[in-house]
């Protein structure tokens, strides 16, 4: 660490969002102050999106859900990154 950062007591957000904006993180840590991260139970963002699909491959995907007894848009999604994951490994 290269020197103290003293952060003062802040009256309200936009007082603390001025001093952040005018201090230089660059002067008060190294890259060896830093480490690698995890956090396992954060959830990607996810977005909807509208899919035409034959019917009967829409039956069939319920029908195998039900049989798994999971949601079928929950497997249409693992189905879906299945096919990505393998196309990206050939």
């Amino acid at each position: 660490m290269k020197k103290q950062l003293k952060i003062p007591k802040f009256k309200n957000e936009d007082k603390e969002r001025k001093f952040w904006a005018q201090v230089d993180l660059s002067q008060y840590f190294e890259l060896a102050d830093f480490s690698s991260v995890a956090f396992p139970n954060l959830k990607p963002s996810s977005r909807s999106i509208s899919v035409r699909i034959p019917e009967y491959i829409l039956i069939r995907l319920k029908e195998q859900a039900n049989e798994l007894n999971i949601p079928y848009q929950s497997l249409m999604k693992q189905y879906i990154a299945k096919g990505l994951l393998q196309k990206s490994s050939k």
